[in-house]
């Protein structure tokens, strides 16, 4: 009986040993797969809140971009119109107010000096330097040398040695002109013209100084230094009115040939049959070119025709918009009156015009401009 009892109390602790492993066993496993599965809901959670988060900073990132364009095309501006300039106030030129607008350029100024010798009846004229000459080459740059005459005689034409590549030339150079007696010569006005040389192609004007002799007290070595004034043969060919505007977002430039006034009479009725071309530079090679329709006998043309051109915010330093103003000819060759050029190596009010259009991205600014030969 004894016997029996050990072996049923034997029995009865090894079953509970048995449940008591199982038992064990079981909870160990239930918390490890509780415990996976908070681990695998963590990584989905954690997995779907980085997508969020990429999704969320691309989306900015590609919001910063847009305003990143738009803020490099008017620090681009900026940086042309000065490190203290503020937002440029841009006068809109209408239809009904042209005449309001005046045109003006810097064409930079020249230093000369002046001197007479009764005893030899001869002027002295010493050609100095120049300052802030205007760019006439696609380089950016000008080769500038100075033509001197005393007006009306034209005859008699005295020129400087060209320096190359120079936008602030120093010749030092002296001209006498001899056998001009006091009276004669204060009857007389000194011409100075500086100009472009060009190998290939007539030399291109950048400006003049006039000086009337008869207001200059004759004798010891005065020194004189004038602004520059635009050639005779500018401002006698007529005004461009132009809008500009640049999409710095898709690259867009679209011009706006608006109309022209006082053009010069180019046909024999006393009239001019005109046109505007537009051609864009990339260097000195064309990429495109584009052109209004003819207006048949007009001085004053209205075109109101509109031209884009695709040009990617980095290409923009490296652009620049040529445009001609031209006379159509049914029976020869078409003549061309003058041109204005665009873009960051252009000069004076052109130069000014494209400033303004890269400080004010997605406006349109329009404004007059002189045309040049």
């Amino acid at each position: 009986m004894n016997a029996l009892s050990v072996i049923i109390s034997g029995s009865c602790s090894a079953v509970m040993l048995i449940l008591l492993v199982s038992c064990t066993w079981c909870f160990k496993r239930r918390k490890s797969n509780s415990s996976r599965g908070s681990s695998r809901q963590n990584f989905t959670t954690n997995f779907m809140n980085k997508v969020k988060y990429q999704k969320i900073h691309n989306t900015t990132n590609s919001s910063n971009n847009t305003q990143l364009s738009s803020q490099s095309v008017k620090a681009l501006g900026y940086a042309k119109l000065g490190s203290d300039s503020q937002a440029p106030t841009v006068t809109k030129v209408t239809e009904e107010e042209p005449e309001e607008q005046t045109l003006s350029e810097d064409l930079g100024s020249i230093q000369f000096s002046l001197s007479y010798d009764y005893s030899k009846m001869t002027l002295i004229v010493k050609i100095m330097r120049a300052f802030n000459l205007p760019a006439k080459d696609l380089g950016g740059t000008s080769d500038p040398f100075v033509k001197t005459m005393l007006l009306p005689d034209k005859k008699h034409k005295l020129t400087t040695k060209v320096k190359r590549k120079n936008l602030n030339p120093v010749w030092g150079e002296t001209f006498a002109f001899e056998g001009f007696p006091a009276n004669k010569l204060q009857s007389r006005i000194l011409h100075l013209q500086v100009l472009d040389y060009d190998r290939f192609s007539r030399n291109d004007p950048i400006g003049e100084v006039n000086l009337d002799m008869g207001e200059i007290e004759l004798g010891d070595e005065v020194m004189f230094k004038r602004d520059l004034q635009p050639c005779n043969s500018r401002g006698k060919l007529g005004d461009l009115l132009l809008s500009l505007c640049y999409h710095p977002t898709t690259g867009d430039l679209t011009i706006v040939v608006m109309r022209c006034r006082n053009l010069k009479i180019m046909d024999i009725s006393g009239s001019t049959d005109p046109y505007v071309k537009l051609s864009l530079m990339y260097g000195d090679k064309r990429l495109e070119k584009k052109k209004t329709t003819v207006k048949r006998r007009s001085l004053n043309p209205v075109f109101n025709e509109s031209f884009m051109f695709n040009i990617p915010f980095e290409r923009l330093r490296d652009i620049s918009l040529i445009i001609h103003v031209m006379d159509y000819d049914k029976l020869s060759a078409n003549d061309c009156l003058g041109h204005i050029s665009l873009g960051t190596r252009a000069t004076g009010y052109e130069l000014k015009h494209w400033k303004e259009m890269l400080a004010s991205p997605r406006r349109p600014v329009a404004k007059w401009h002189m045309i040049h030969t």
